[in-house]
Order: structure tokens, then C-alpha cells, then sequence
């Protein structure tokens, strides 16, 4: 199991802000858009805001799928309010589903290990609040920008 520590240096007022004037137009699209998956503007707004107040994420890759949950869980019940699921641990996304379900509004529940937009996809219909890529993924990014 690998539990990493992320935080931010970066002010909050400064990360917001930051990531609202990079997308300004990209979300005004985004309001208006009728695509599969899409976020709208306070779902966009409500991650950023989240990720630049508690600035510290769970990040967890098990071997087995039966070590997930038990893992996930002493996270949680440590303090973590932001949690990743990585799509590299055995039956990530169906225990990405059940976490979101279990404390939707509580626990803010993302996917990483992304490598392409079909992992995007099913991380998102999984219940995923925010995707991480291991490395920059033109394609990736692109399908996120038109969601």
C-alpha cells in the first residue's frame, strides 16, 4: 500500500483564482454544453475550492482489492476530506463507487492513474469527483476542457 501526502504551498485565494482566469472561456462552454458527463460551473468551482482549502489528499494503491476499503477507510477515519482511489489497485472503481455513495458531501472522492479518456470515462461514471494523470495527456486534458 502507498499512502502519499499532497499539499500546496500556494495560497487558496491564489490557486482559485489561478485556475478560474486559465479557464474563463472553457467554462462559459461548459455551462451551456449537453455533453456525456458533463460538470457545470459550481461542481467545477466546488472542487477547486475544496482541493484549495484542505490542500492535503489520501492518495492509495493496494495490491489486493480486499485491502481497498479497509485502507481507504483509516484514511478517512484519520481526517483525510479529499481521497484518490488509483486505478491501479484491483477493483478500483467499484470501491470508488461505493466510497461516494457512503459519504457524498463529506468525503470529496477523485481517481488517479488516468492514462487515457476511456480510464476518464469510467472513473467519472464511477462516481469520481476529480481525475489525476500520472503525466501531462493532451487527449485527456482535451476531454476534460469539453466537460
Amino acid at each position: 500500500m502507498t499512502l502519499r501526502l499532497a499539499t500546496s504551498k500556494l495560497s487558496n485565494r491564489t490557486i482559485v483564482s489561478a485556475a478560474k482566469t486559465a479557464s474563463q472561456t472553457t467554462l462559459r462552454s461548459l455551462s451551456t454544453s449537453s455533453l456525456d458527463r458533463a460538470k457545470d460551473l459550481s461542481d467545477y468551482d466546488r472542487v477547486l475550492s475544496t482541493f484549495a482549502t484542505i490542500r492535503a489528499c489520501a492518495v492509495l494503491r493496494t495490491a489486493t482489492s480486499a485491502a481497498c476499503p479497509k485502507a481507504m477507510q483509516a484514511c478517512i477515519d484519520g481526517g483525510f476530506k479529499i481521497v484518490e482511489f488509483t486505478l491501479t489497485t484491483p477493483d478500483c472503481l467499484d470501491h470508488l463507487a461505493d466510497f461516494r455513495q457512503k459519504y457524498d458531501g463529506d468525503v470529496m472522492v477523485g481517481c488517479g492513474t488516468i492514462m487515457n479518456t476511456e480510464d476518464a470515462e469510467r472513473a467519472v461514471d464511477a462516481g469520481a469527483e476529480f481525475i489525476i494523470t500520472p503525466v501531462m495527456l493532451p487527449d485527456v486534458i482535451e476531454w476534460c476542457a469539453k466537460r
